[in-house]
């Protein structure tokens, strides 16, 4: 079967989402601890009431992280301008119509579905903008796409591009990104870190396969730059057993060790966000200051040329296995 003439193509970029302006902190931290997929806050029926409290907790601290990065996450705009980046590399390969759908803010998916039904479109590839599996993360944007793609009738055909930690384009954009970075420290000798979003050790003794696939991206960018770096882990929140080493521990090491220039790669993310411009540039920043080290960070992704053009080479290779393409 190939696409039939005129037929289009939806794509729908999934990410976490985050709040626009300062107000949005609160639901938007709520609708996070509501999730029971990624978080079990007691009994399922107390689940949004604990996801209340810990929301109206946490708020003032996280708004006053986002009042440091501008008053608001950039995703949703970042998202949005990787959507339209998208669509122009895509309009040489066929006829497609390029969203989002955020899993804790607006967008959501029943708004984007909406959108994609009435201009008639059924065929739709769900997109991750997580390179790395993780059923935190991928897993449940992906499990409510299914879910609010069910109550549709006429009903939509759906690929999932759930992972990808080893597509050349991207490998090949974070290698660029590393170099430039070390290239700003001048013949410097320079600690590379990579850090990523951390998860509870429960998740991977489950089976999830977070950190295979993030061992599948390191390799990858180690055979382009020739050199070696360190995995940590950043953003911890809750009472349980996290990956280890922290980020902060990790740099308190490094500067154990005498350690004085380090570039920080923050791998698991794609875009700009609370995790790199406030935790990384500022908390992290200050943080290697106070050890006596100077700390940079790459580029992020965010709309690199490369970085797209791997996006549409994911999805027309998808929707050619599919048959939609020929």
């Amino acid at each position: 079967m190939t696409m039939t003439a005129g037929e289009t193509i939806g794509v729908i970029l999934l990410n976490l989402g985050g709040p626009e302006k300062l107000e949005d902190v609160e639901p938007f931290l709520y609708n996070l601890f509501s999730d029971r997929q990624i978080i079990r806050l007691g009994p399922k029926f107390l689940q949004k009431v604990i996801a209340r409290l810990i929301a109206k907790r946490r708020a003032p601290k996280s708004s006053k992280n986002y009042a440091l990065i501008g008053g608001g996450s950039p995703l949703n705009r970042i998202t949005a301008e990787q959507g339209r980046a998208l669509a122009e590399e895509l309009a040489s390969a066929g006829s497609f119509q390029v969203s989002m759908a955020m899993r804790y803010w607006r967008p959501f998916a029943k708004e984007t579905l909406d959108e994609f039904g009435r201009a008639g479109i059924r065929k739709i590839v769900g997109l991750t903008l997580y390179p790395h599996y993780s059923k935190a993360t991928t897993g449940s944007s992906m499990v409510d796409l299914r879910r609010v793609m069910a109550d549709f009738s006429p009903g939509f055909e759906l690929v999932e591009i759930a992972s990808w930690p080893d597509q050349p384009d991207y490998i090949q954009c974070l290698a660029q990104t590393i170099q430039h970075g070390l290239d700003s420290f001048g013949d410097d000798d320079v600690q590379l870190v990579y850090s990523c979003h951390s998860l509870p050790v429960k998740f991977i003794d489950e089976g999830d396969p977070y950190l295979d696939e993030m061992a599948k991206t390191i390799k990858g960018i180690e055979e382009i730059t020739g050199r070696s770096g360190k995995l940590c882990f950043q953003s911890r929140s809750g009472p349980v057993e996290w990956l280890s080493p922290s980020t902060p521990d990790m740099l308190e090491r490094l500067a154990g060790e005498g350690c004085k220039r380090v570039l920080m790669v923050p791998i698991s993310f794609v875009s700009d966000h609370v995790e790199t411009l406030y935790e990384i540039d500022i908390e992290y920043g200050e943080l290697a200051r106070g050890l006596g080290m100077e700390l940079k960070r790459t580029e992020s992704l965010n709309i690199l040329p490369q970085f797209i053009l791997g996006l549409k080479n994911l999805v027309v290779e998808a929707c050619r296995e599919k048959g939609w393409l020929e």
